[in-house]
């Protein structure tokens, strides 16, 4: 049985009167398609749960309307309609929805919610980045020490990437000059001896 959150109702009244008839069109349709929808407000968007994951998501902004599933890089396509799968843009798998005629077919859009049910049935998951460190740039200073210190050079040049960020890392947000000389030296004894940034917490 379908779970109807009221706070989506006050979402569509308060929407650009563009927006509305779209989204109560996406909305019935997902509760035509998928009769155990639960709604829900997260991200202070509209979502659509299924199995107890979310299934779909809309949204409106003041000029167009988005909807995407949260398995669309899984989903077919057959049809050629979802212009952005992964939603690097925030704009949901069907672009911006200025109008109905932006959407596909009501049959179309129904197919596509019975397959990402389906999917989610099936327990495909969408399987996070891993985070990266940002990359940040050698102080010319530590580089030339480096390069004086045969032993640190070598140990450094083979640390990882995430070991060689925390030490550039703690070596630039020294708040004064004579800090930033002292973790200088520090870090090439440390390093010399093949020490990660820190070794004094890790286990032995």
């Amino acid at each position: 049985m379908a779970i109807i959150d009221k706070r989506i109702d006050d979402y569509i009244a308060n929407a650009e009167p563009f927006a509305r008839p779209i989204l109560e069109h996406l909305r019935a349709l997902v509760h035509k398609s998928c009769p155990d929808v639960v709604e829900t407000i997260k991200w202070r968007m509209p979502n659509f749960e299924y199995a107890g994951k979310i299934l779909c998501v809309m949204a409106a902004f003041k000029q167009h309307c988005a909807f995407g599933f949260r398995l669309s890089p899984f989903m077919s396509d057959p049809h050629g309609v979802m212009e952005n799968r992964e939603d690097k843009t925030g704009m949901g798998g069907f672009g911006k929805i200025k109008s109905m005629k932006d959407l596909p077919s009501g049959r179309i859009l129904g197919q596509y919610i019975k397959e990402a049910m389906a999917l989610t049935d099936q327990g495909v998951k969408k399987v996070a980045k891993p985070k990266t460190a940002k990359e940040l740039a050698m102080p010319s200073e530590f580089s030339l020490l480096l390069k004086k210190n045969k032993a640190a050079s070598e140990h450094f040049r083979n640390f990882s990437p995430s070991k060689k960020h925390e030490y550039i890392e703690w070596i630039t947000e020294a708040k004064t000059d004579a800090t930033r000389q002292k973790r200088m030296a520090t870090a090439l004894e440390w390093i010399a001896e093949g020490k990660p940034r820190n070794w004094k917490y890790m286990k032995k």
